[in-house]
């Protein structure tokens, strides 16, 4: 495959997490709520919400500066390049020159730094209260996202994505192998952190004393509320298309019509089912103290350092 149609793919991949994380988001909320025997809002509701969101015109604080106006367009460009070069159904060497595991993590920081800004920026009490908590969980989460996955890709001596997954291909996952079980269940731990899920936040409630993520999003309207909200849908099939693709390895190295399309079905069953799973694990879980939190990330430390223990001793 040639340079250009590398980069047509690329595009298309862009493309598909623009168009599918409202609907994976969709996913996870009707299952949360048929298993609490909800009618639940439509699968389609993510789409209805950035259309609405879009028509609706923009209100900004008389104490709001540059930061806020900027900080929509940073947080989803930075969110949207990450989606570029995360492995889903095909293998690039091009991507993979540039598609480094720490890219992402600084992508996502970047984010995180503007979306903590704009918080403080408004003026607002709710506001600052949920950036000084993102601050804090980050502070663990992050160190948390590196080692779990580093500990997990040490044995393969490399940190490109599509490397990985490539040498991931080629061999085969025992899920009894604690390795395996240590690393997925910290990688999960992250999942639930940096989506700000249950236990770790009620992406659902709007309750002031609660919330992180939500608190820093109450300032913006219109067009600004609409990219912050779909950058997150998009952050979140990021981080389960990173576990779909490090646990269930499957990626296209034929690139006919038949091997893309095979390696598409699977990876959309693979975002599917971890959707699913998200929703059943959120649902059985309580919302944790705020205070307790450090306890979850500390967990998802420990078991990726049984995962880097468990490549030595099995």
């Amino acid at each position: 495959m040639n340079l250009f149609s590398e980069f047509v793919w690329i595009f298309i991949q862009f493309a598909l997490f623009l168009i599918v994380s409202p609907f994976i988001q969709g996913i996870i909320k009707k299952t949360k709520a048929r298993l609490q025997s909800r009618k639940g809002p439509s699968i389609w509701q993510g789409y209805y919400d950035l259309k609405k969101y879009f028509h609706k015109s923009i209100v900004l604080s008389e104490d709001a500066s540059w930061i806020t106006k900027i900080t929509p367009y940073v947080v989803f460009t930075a969110i949207g390049l990450s989606s570029i070069l995360v492995v889903t159904f095909f293998y690039s060497p091009t991507r993979g020159e540039i598609g480094d595991i720490l890219v992402i993590i600084y992508l996502f920081t970047l984010a995180r730094f503007f979306l903590t800004l704009v918080g403080l920026d408004a003026g607002s009490s709710f506001g600052g209260m949920g950036s000084s908590r993102e601050l804090a969980v980050s502070a663990l989460a992050e160190p948390a996202f590196i080692l779990a996955v580093f500990t997990y890709v040490y044995p393969l001596k490399v940190t490109s994505f599509d490397e990985v997954v490539r040498q991931l291909n080629s061999s085969n996952i025992e899920w009894l192998n604690p390795t395996i079980l240590f690393s997925f269940l910290a990688l999960f731990i992250i999942l639930l952190t940096e989506t700000g899920r249950i236990p770790v936040d009620n992406p659902d409630t709007h309750l002031e004393l609660t919330m992180i993520h939500e608190g820093m999003l109450l300032e913006f309207t219109g067009r600004h509320l609409a990219l912050m909200t779909w950058a997150q849908w998009i952050k979140q099939m990021i981080l389960l298309s990173i576990i779909a693709s490090f646990f269930f390895p499957y990626i296209s190295f034929n690139y006919t019509f038949l091997g893309i399309f095979t390696s598409f079905i699977i990876y959309f069953a693979k975002i599917i089912g971890l959707a699913i799973l998200l929703g059943v694990v959120e649902t059985a879980l309580a919302k944790m103290r705020f205070y307790r939190i450090p306890r979850l990330l500390g967990m998802s430390m420990i078991l990726s350092i049984f995962t880097f223990l468990s490549q030595y001793v099995i």
